[in-house]
């Protein structure tokens, strides 16, 4: 009983930090018209990395890893941060919102693979229907904007490249997580995958640092650190933490709540209007993660145990 409480206390983290990374959306698009990209986007996640490495420290849970689980690290880094943030950053300049939305909503069904592929985990008929419930709702809702389905671009190769650079990343973060806590895990890579960006951004933005510091906004700079704090730091501590416990394929299912948070935050800071049919997507959207990932099955069997425990609630229904 107390393990089913966990994890849907787990699931409600999990919508938390999509809410953070759809409301992240709104924030980066906002961040991006004024600070350099690639040298923005190192220094939010090294100031997301200096987060969570202030919290391991408190915690005394701050150690050196081994050799095994460095090599880890440095794979999960590159993947999930390096070329997840590198690839998505400069795809969305070059491709449409729709096709974007349609490519990062498939992140479930990748995962799902890789987990297979590489994990060997199995996938039952209802969390099958559940992952198909949610990119068919993910479609509703990306789709109904309006703007259509453009041809095949480089900047939805580049995307795709983000997508599944990330989705494979958790499958190492599963490998590293029975031996290495996964906030320390999560430090290691949010640091030495900020460092790799700076080394690109030198490259790609040699003037990146001036036109940094030249923001005198303190509402840009505010809104920067609780992009980096709450969707980067928060968002990656918790999701790694869930890939750890439930695997890959249950926590990348709740990624379908990334449109609603993100056309809720467009709704709240970008003036833009909710359509009936995007409704209509998320409702598939809910019924998707509640299959995919197990939810409400586990829902379903702590009732069953409560009514066991408390055989005057079953008479009282």
């Amino acid at each position: 009983m107390q393990k089913e409480k966990a994890q849907i206390r787990l699931y409600f983290l999990l919508i938390a930090v999509m809410a953070s990374w759809g409301f992240n959306v709104t924030m980066t698009k906002i961040l991006v018209s004024y600070f350099p990209t690639v040298t923005m986007t190192s220094f939010r996640i090294f100031t997301a990395a200096i987060t969570v490495i202030f919290i391991l420290i408190i915690t005394k849970k701050l150690r050196l890893p081994t050799r095994r689980e460095f090599g880890y690290i440095i794979l999960a880094s590159i993947f999930n941060i390096v070329l997840h943030h590198f690839f998505l950053s400069n795809g969305l300049r070059m491709t449409s919102g729709t096709n974007a939305g349609l490519i990062l909503g498939s992140a479930p069904i990748i995962v799902a693979l890789f987990s297979v592929i590489f994990l060997r985990e199995r996938i039952g008929i209802a969390r099958a229907i559940g992952f198909l419930a949610g990119v068919f709702g993910v479609s509703l809702v990306v789709l109904s904007s309006g703007a259509g389905i453009s041809g095949i671009s480089t900047g939805d190769i580049y995307v795709f490249i983000a997508m599944a650079s990330q989705a494979f990343s958790f499958i190492i973060i599963k490998k590293l997580a029975g031996s290495m806590d996964t906030g320390l895990m999560t430090g290691y890579m949010l640091f030495i995958g900020s460092i790799m960006l700076f080394g690109l951004s030198r490259l790609m933005e040699p003037n990146g640092i001036s036109q940094l510091v030249a923001v005198d906004s303190w509402k840009l700079w505010l809104l920067f650190i609780v992009s980096a704090v709450v969707a980067t730091a928060f968002g990656n501590f918790v999701y790694n933490y869930a890939v750890g416990k439930i695997g890959p394929s249950r926590s990348a299912i709740f990624m379908n709540f990334n449109p609603l948070f993100s056309l809720i935050g467009a709704l709240l800071f970008l003036g833009e209007s909710i359509k009936a049919l995007q409704l209509i997507g998320f409702i598939f959207i809910i019924i998707g993660v509640l299959l995919g990932s197990g939810a409400l099955m586990d829902i379903i069997l702590e009732r069953k145990k409560s009514k066991i425990r408390n055989p005057e609630k079953l008479l009282s229904e």
